[in-house]
C-alpha cells in the first residue's frame, strides 16, 4: 500500500493528486536503484589490470616534498576495502580543470571520511603532481588523496584519456584479490550511449538537489568560479 505523504494546511486536490503520483514513481525508482545495485554487485572480479605506477605528494596539502611513487596495489588500506577512482579531467590537453570535476570533487572532499569507513578513494589526473597539488590548494581539497598519472598508462587504458591527450571523467572501482593482484570492478561514465547523459548524476547531489525545485536543472552547469 503506498504510503499517504502528510497534507498541507491548504493543500489543493490538484497538488494532492499529482504529489501521490510522484511519491508513486519515487517508490518505483527507488526499487529499480537497488536492483541495478544489486545487479552491479554481480560483476566477477576476473579481469586482472597492470599495478600501475602513480606519483604523489604528502598528506599535508601545504607541503610539496617528497615526492614519491606509489603503485595501485599500494593505494588498498585496511582488509576487504575495494579502492573508487575519480577520473580528475586535468592535464595533457585538458590545460584548464573540467568544470564539473572539479565541483564533484568539491563534495568528496567534504565526505572523504565517511567513504573511507567502506572504501578507499583517490583522485587521479594526468596533470603532473605539483600543478595538480597547486589547484587543490586553489580549491582548499586538503582532504582528497591526489594522484598523478603523467607518466602512467592507466587512463589510456581505462579509456579517459585519449592518445591525443583529451580527458573524459569517469569513476572507477578496483579490487585487490587474495594474491595481491589488482581487479577492475567497474568504470562508470556521464555518458551511458549516444543519447543519453547523466549516467554519473546520482552521485552529484547539486543537480539532484535542483531537480527539487520548481525551476528545476534547466540548463545550469558549474563553473571554476563564480562571480
Amino acid at each position: 500500500m503506498t504510503r499517504i505523504v502528510a497534507r498541507l494546511p491548504n493543500e489543493s486536490e490538484g497538488y494532492r493528486k499529482i504529489r501521490q503520483e510522484l511519491l508513486e514513481a519515487e517508490i518505483a525508482l527507488r526499487e529499480q536503484t537497488i536492483v541495478l545495485a544489486a545487479l552491479r554487485r554481480e560483476l566477477p572480479l576476473d579481469t586482472e589490470v597492470a599495478d600501475y605506477v602513480f606519483e604523489r605528494g604528502p598528506a599535508d596539502l601545504d607541503r610539496d616534498e617528497p615526492i614519491e611513487q606509489v603503485r595501485l596495489s599500494d593505494l588498498f588500506v585496511g582488509p576487504g576495502k575495494p579502492l573508487i577512482v575519480y577520473h580528475f579531467m586535468y592535464g595533457q590537453a585538458q590545460i584548464m580543470p573540467c568544470p564539473m570535476c572539479a565541483m564533484w570533487l568539491d563534495g568528496f572532499n567534504g565526505i572523504v571520511r565517511h567513504i573511507t569507513q567502506r572504501a578507499n578513494l583517490a583522485v587521479v589526473a594526468a596533470a603532473p603532481i605539483q600543478q595538480l597539488r597547486a589547484y587543490a590548494r586553489h580549491r582548499g581539497w586538503s582532504n582528497l588523496p591526489l594522484l598523478s598519472s603523467a607518466s602512467s598508462t592507466f587512463k589510456t587504458d581505462l579509456q579517459t584519456q585519449t592518445a591525443e591527450g583529451d580527458q573524459r571523467p569517469a569513476i572507477s572501482v578496483f579490487s585487490k584479490a587474495d594474491d595481491g593482484t589488482v581487479r577492475h570492478f567497474y568504470t562508470g561514465e556521464p555518458t551511458l550511449d549516444e543519447k543519453t547523459w547523466g549516467g554519473l548524476d546520482q552521485y552529484c547531489p547539486v543537480w539532484n538537489l535542483f531537480d527539487l525545485t520548481p525551476v528545476g536543472r534547466g540548463d545550469w552547469n558549474p563553473q571554476l568560479e563564480y562571480h
